[in-house]
């Protein structure tokens, strides 16, 4: 079993190291949802009362006795009823995202009587809903999982009349005469008088032939909440040395015989907090391994080893599970054909950011507000923004702050 739940859980029924299983697991564990999982060996056509002849892995099987083949995000969200068109054509606000930026916006707007509504491709909260533990966010002294606190923010927007189109992705953009319009890939089209781009970030990849192959079998992203009960036992490794890495370090070490952090500086980042560099030293089956890199992943359908660069010194180590923690790359892929203007990174940039090159088509007398992009009505926020902070603290202000400026775009234009 890969967590413990009651007799209302979800059942996941799953084939070893099975890639879509995975998914599945991690957007369940993200969305608060309680499920146990089972692995099924090969060949098997009965696990318990579930007869599995004919039947697609991974089979999920719900409270109520229905069962779904080939089951994915989707399936379970459209079963939940949590996937549904959007109720109107037209609204005031269209927020893209439902991280912690796009869900402080869409609680604001939606208290102050603005018809929001917020589209998200995936799981609500964003990569911070991966977060197995939020230390240092104001009001919670013990601590908050990314996705607790991701629930509660959904249901607060949810509560004040916000509008969540979940499973969605938009596929087209048009910012003209004061107007967003958006279209989706189901095909519905939305417009909105302003809109924010809280489309946050994707975690790095390393790069290294094979990686895709092994994603889900063996290497991961984030924090791997999802994950951690199966390295009971084992010796996981993690790469980056930022706050990421730590939480995750410490979450896996609750369950993993040892974790070893590779970093490929010369120290852990300038950037983890204080609390999470003294909690990794403290830690005994924590070890910190500096100036090394992953050079190499191994094995047959699933990882076995990798390949570790250390001085100009190479050296196999076997393992299983390899997370990757080294920052994230914007979502801004949407801004292609647009006029919204990236730094060379590909973040969004805003307000006092923008350079005259940037603005030579601003049509307005005015200067673009504080987190206003070179398109007028059209705001960002959060770590997708060029020079934010990525921190949760810092998404939920930015998503409050985004509000009250397109309170004033929508007064003064």
């Amino acid at each position: 079993m890969r967590q413990a739940a009651g007799d209302q859980a979800i059942r996941l029924f799953e084939a070893r190291n099975g890639r879509d299983a995975f998914v599945l697991r991690n957007y369940l564990t993200r969305s608060k949802v309680p499920f146990t999982s089972t692995l099924v060996g090969s060949g098997a056509t009965r696990v318990g009362n579930l007869d599995l002849t004919g039947r697609r892995l991974p089979v999920v099987v719900f409270p109520d006795g229905t069962v779904l083949d080939d089951a994915t995000p989707t399936d379970v969200a459209g079963y939940l009823g949590w996937v549904s068109p959007p109720r109107r054509a037209a609204y005031d606000l269209l927020i893209f995202g439902a991280g912690p930026a796009g869900l402080s916006a869409a609680v604001y707007g939606a208290s102050e009587g603005l018809t929001v509504a917020v589209v998200e491709r995936d799981a609500v909260g964003g990569q911070a809903g991966s977060s197995s533990l939020i230390e240092n966010y104001l009001g919670f002294p013990h601590g908050i999982s990314g996705a607790s606190l991701a629930d509660r923010a959904r249901r607060q927007a949810l509560a004040f009349g916000a509008e969540l189109v979940l499973m969605r992705e938009g596929i087209d953009r048009t910012f003209r005469d004061h107007e967003v319009r958006a279209v989706l890939a189901d095909g519905s089209e939305l417009s909105a008088k302003a809109a924010i781009s809280a489309t946050g970030v994707r975690w790095r990849r390393l790069n290294l032939p094979r990686e895709t192959e092994f994603e889900g079998s063996g290497v991961y992203y984030g924090a791997g909440t999802s994950e951690a009960s199966a390295c009971v036992n084992r010796h996981v490794y993690i790469v980056g040395g930022a706050n990421s890495a730590g939480q995750a370090a410490m979450n896996l070490s609750k369950f993993a015989a040892r974790v070893t952090i590779l970093v490929r500086g010369p120290s852990l980042s300038d950037t983890m907090s204080a609390y999470l560099r003294d909690r990794l030293v403290a830690r005994p089956n924590v070890t910190v391994v500096t100036g090394t890199t992953v050079t190499a992943l191994g094995g047959n359908s699933v990882l076995r080893e990798l390949t570790l660069e250390k001085g100009g010194r190479t050296t196999r180590v076997g393992t299983s599970h390899l997370f990757v923690c080294i920052g994230g790359a914007p979502n801004t892929e949407w801004t292609a054909g647009t006029k919204v203007a990236r730094d060379s990174r590909g973040f969004i940039v805003t307000g006092v950011d923008l350079t005259r090159s940037q603005l030579e088509q601003w049509p307005l007398e005015r200067a673009p507000f504080y987190l206003e992009t070179s398109v007028p009505g059209i705001f960002a926020a959060g770590d997708v923004r060029s020079n934010s902070v990525k921190r949760v603290a810092s998404a939920v202000g930015e998503g409050a702050m985004a509000l009250t400026l397109v309170h004033r775009y929508l007064i003064e234009g």
